[in-house]
């Protein structure tokens, strides 16, 4: 029996809290099909590559992002009429890249808020959706958040963070209970700087871990009614 061969390329779906939206990372394409649409980062891969390696590296070499804090596989798109040009396989991966780095993208790409994106390339607008799903999902029972922070921050910059992220606002007193319960984040021992206004200086907290870790698998968050 002869074995069926297509091409199968790696999409990222790079996520990050940008000027306080949730946004994901986007490139203009330059050639038909489908010239002119926003389109995820990806390619294909190589001979002796894998899936992982090769998103990694397109990453890194075509909108230069090499600042991501947490990488998983996200989903397979198989669908024969995917592409016009043939059948192609797509595998996607979530990335998440703190809110604080510095990641400047080429002159064709920009982060785009995921509640007012543009009109997409194939099916990419799918991949973008359960990507976001997934993150949701996970800042209920992991401590994912870990990927969306800087190292050290206060409870007032991890709620908007968070609320960011889930698309509501959150309490910071929930919050805080919560993540201390579950030993997600404890504090440096530092406070931070005044604000304008002046006011008691705030505690500076950091992640305990900063690798994804289930800290309660039957938790849900759910947005107030």
């Amino acid at each position: 029996m002869a074995w069926p061969s297509y091409p199968h390329e790696v999409l990222g779906v790079v996520l990050s809290v940008r000027q306080s939206q949730l946004c994901v990372l986007l490139w203009r394409r330059r050639l038909s099909p489908q010239r002119g649409r926003w389109a995820l980062p990806g390619g294909g891969l190589s001979a002796d590559e894998r899936l992982r390696g090769a998103i990694t590296r397109h990453l890194a070499v075509k909108v230069d992002v090499h600042e991501i804090a947490h990488l998983e596989q996200l989903a397979t798109h198989s669908a024969v009429d995917r592409d016009p040009r043939g059948r192609v396989l797509a595998t996607a991966y979530l990335g998440l890249v703190p809110s604080d780095a510095d990641s400047e993208p080429p002159p064709d790409t920009t982060w785009q808020p995921v509640d007012d994106l543009p009109q997409t390339a194939f099916d990419h607008r799918f991949f973008i959706d359960a990507a976001v799903e997934r993150l949701r999902a996970k800042l209920s029972y992991t401590n994912v958040g870990f990927a969306l922070a800087p190292q050290e921050f206060t409870i007032a910059e991890l709620r908007d963070l968070v609320s960011a992220a889930l698309g509501y606002q959150v309490s910071p007193t929930n919050l805080t209970r919560v993540m201390t319960r579950r030993q997600m984040i404890e504090p440096t021992g530092a406070t931070s700087a005044p604000g304008r206004a002046g006011g008691r200086p705030a505690a500076v907290y950091r992640f305990a871990r900063r690798e994804l870790t289930i800290t309660d698998p039957f938790a849900v968050l759910k947005p107030p009614r």
